[in-house]
This record gives structure tokens, C-alpha cells and sequence, in this order.
């Protein structure tokens, strides 16, 4: 057999694995999986994950929208928020670190709005962090501004000065499913002509997070715990000098998070634009995430030498840094031509708008207040 027909074999073999083979052969030859290493399979082994792969994920041709897709204003608000961190830091160098750019339409939409402040822009550097590989191949197709750099983790972008942005980053992160019964127990994925969930006692890790969190879980309550989230914050505020932290996603504070009516926990799956609470099906084709809390954040990100400086909806944080004018006076000067921008907008102040929560943190810096937080805020 030729060399050419040799490889073109291995490669239909390697393009024909799916992800939910390469989970079944670990638990054949492991035994039981926690879910949290079965979503880090799923969403990024290599080549085969839902990040991992060349499949579209956000947009019209994708499984879900972003507020970034949504209209460009919200890219423009962030920048104004920006503005203002820069001049409470001294309006020296300032560096953006953006983790999980997506497409990089924030980016790209954050810079174009700081252009017209040219002292702010002369002086920012703006650095993204990207795991996925086919999405920072996107980003770098979308993004020619030398401004950009990409970078594996924070410790490369050295000491820094500015602000630490994630847009619907978190609910991403690995979750570890658990169950309160007679003790907490942890979700474990098996397979039996099928995956399927098996408990096992949890870990003093798991347990630990909610004592430290004061949380008494009544039993039959299920719910997610995000360490990750936990060691993502302790990390960036390692790294961070002096500077915001600015996180946007979807979660509550634990008063709202542990409610009864959420006993069967927050787990969203996302495929070609239909949500879905199954994570065994579409395995490597649907996003599936979990809400954030934010709670957690605030926790740990003090312990850290995080401050808080507010905490409110998305909806809130936009008008209060002054959405409607923005838009009158682009509406004014002909920048929204297209009707379909007006629904747009409705979406990221009324829609996603009241889903999607803000919470700032700052470290070095003494503010009363942000302008972000000026029309709303709530307990955290």
C-alpha cells in the first residue's frame, strides 16, 4: 500500500473518533470519572472537545449568542468603564488582560472606542489568554491591532497595571456535580450501555467549600461547585498590582444560587441556538456551562487582597455608564441604521441583560464608588 493511502486512512480513523469514545475507553480502563474531568473531556480534549474542534460556536451558525455579537455599544460601555480605571490608576501604563476572547468582537470593539481617547490609548497594551486553540486562530484573523498580544497564562504578561476582563468566561469552567444525601456526595460518570451518574462520597475539598461559604445544603439538593473558579481568582489576584478585576457572567450570590428552586442545580447545555439540561448527548457538539457564584468570587477574591467595588446586572452597569446618550447620539449621526439594532439593544439591557451579573474588584486603588454601579447594585 502507497505511503499517501497509509496516512489519508489514519486520518479519516483520527477524523472519525468522536470525544464520547475517548471518554468511554478512560472509564473502561479507569473506572468512574468525577463529571468535572468528564465536561474538561468533553468541552477541550484535544481536537475532539466542543472548544477544541473547528465547529462555530458563537453566532448565527454557532449554538449560542454572546453580548459582544449582540451590538457593538457594549464593547464601547466596557471601554468607558475602562477609562475611568485608568484615570484612578494614574493614567499611566495600563494593560488589559481579557481571558477567553471568543471571537474577539470585545476586543476588537473596545479598542475601536478608545481610539478617539488617543492619551488612554497611547498608553494600553491589551492581552489575551486563550485556551482554545481554534478560537485564538479566530481572534487573530479578527484582531490586527498591534495593540493585541495573546498569551498562555498571566504570569507571562508580567506585573500588572490595569484590568483583568472575562465575558461569560466562568460558566464555562469545570464544575464539580454534587448531591446532598445522608453526607455530600459527589457525581461520578460511569458506562453501561450509556453514561450514567453514579455518587461517591465527596471530597474534604468539596466539603470544605461550603462550610467556608456557610451553605447547609438540605438533602436531596443538587448543585455545582466551581473550584476552578476559586483558583482562577487567586491567580489573577497574584497578578495583578494595582488595577480592577471586571468579571461578566451569568450566576447569583449564594442567598439566590441555593434556593429551593434550584435543587436540581444550574447545568445549561447549548446547541444550535436550543438549551438542553443533558450533558450525555451532543457530547463534543454543545457548550454546557453552570452558573457562577458570585458569592465565591467575593470570598476568596478578599482573602486574596480583592476589594469590592460593586456587584449589579448587566442592564444596570450599561445604563449607568451611559447607554441611552451613546445611543442618541449615534442614532443622530446615522451610525444605527438598521431596525434590528433597537431589538439588539432591548436584549443586552431587558434580556440577557437582567441574566447576566457584574462584579468588579480592585486591588491598590481607594474609590468611593464606580460609575458602572451609579443607578444599581446589589449584595453579594
Amino acid at each position: 500500500m502507497e505511503k499517501h493511502t497509509i496516512t489519508a486512512l489514519k486520518q479519516q480513523e483520527k477524523t472519525s473518533l468522536q470525544v464520547s469514545d475517548v471518554i468511554r475507553e478512560t472509564i473502561r480502563k479507569n473506572g468512574p470519572i468525577t463529571f468535572r474531568e468528564y465536561m474538561e473531556m468533553a468541552l477541550y480534549y484535544p481536537e475532539l472537545g466542543y472548544y477544541t474542534s473547528s465547529r462555530d460556536k458563537i453566532g448565527p451558525s454557532g449554538d449560542y449568542y454572546t453580548s459582544t455579537n449582540l451590538n457593538t455599544v457594549f464593547g464601547a460601555m466596557i471601554g468607558r468603564q475602562l477609562e475611568e480605571m485608568w484615570n484612578l490608576t494614574g493614567q499611566g501604563a495600563f494593560t488589559i488582560i481579557e481571558y477567553g476572547a471568543g471571537t474577539g468582537a470585545l476586543c476588537h470593539d473596545v479598542l475601536d472606542y478608545l481610539k478617539s481617547n488617543r492619551p488612554f490609548y497611547d498608553c494600553l497594551s491589551y492581552c489575551i489568554i486563550e485556551k482554545s486553540p481554534s478560537m485564538q486562530a479566530k481572534e487573530k484573523m479578527h484582531l490586527t491591532d498591534g495593540k493585541v498580544s495573546w498569551c498562555d497564562c498571566i504570569a507571562d504578561a508580567g506585573e500588572i497595571t490595569g484590568c483583568i476582563l472575562s465575558n461569560e468566561l466562568l460558566d464555562n469552567f469545570f464544575i464539580h456535580a454534587a448531591v446532598m444525601c445522608d453526607e455530600l456526595m459527589e457525581v461520578y460518570v460511569d458506562y453501561e450501555n450509556g453514561f450514567v451518574e453514579v455518587l461517591r462520597p465527596a471530597s474534604p475539598q468539596l466539603k470544605s467549600y461550603l462550610q467556608e461559604l456557610e451553605i447547609a445544603l438540605p438533602k436531596g439538593f443538587r448543585t455545582e461547585i466551581n473550584l476552578q473558579a476559586i483558583e482562577w481568582i487567586k491567580e489573577i489576584a497574584g497578578g495583578l498590582k494595582k488595577g480592577f478585576v471586571l468579571t461578566i457572567d451569568y450566576g447569583f450570590p449564594s442567598a439566590e444560587l441555593y434556593r429551593a428552586h434550584r435543587c436540581n442545580g444550574t447545568l445549561m447545555c447549548y446547541h444550535e441556538h436550543r438549551v438542553n439540561d443533558d450533558p450525555y448527548q451532543h457530547i463534543g457538539e454543545q457548550d454546557i456551562t453552570a452558573h457562577v457564584n458570585f458569592s465565591a468570587l467575593d470570598h476568596w477574591g478578599a482573602r486574596c487582597g480583592l476589594a469590592s467595588c460593586g456587584y449589579t446586572e448587566q442592564g444596570y452597569f450599561l445604563r449607568s455608564l451611559g447607554l441611552m446618550d451613546y445611543l442618541r447620539t449615534a442614532e443622530q449621526s446615522g451610525l444605527f441604521a438598521c431596525p434590528d439594532q433597537a431589538l439588539e439593544v432591548y436584549n443586552l439591557l431587558n434580556g440577557i441583560g437582567t441574566k447576566l451579573k457584574v462584579l468588579i474588584q480592585r486591588k491598590g486603588v481607594d474609590i468611593a464608588d464606580l460609575r458602572g454601579f451609579s443607578l444599581g447594585r446589589m449584595v453579594v
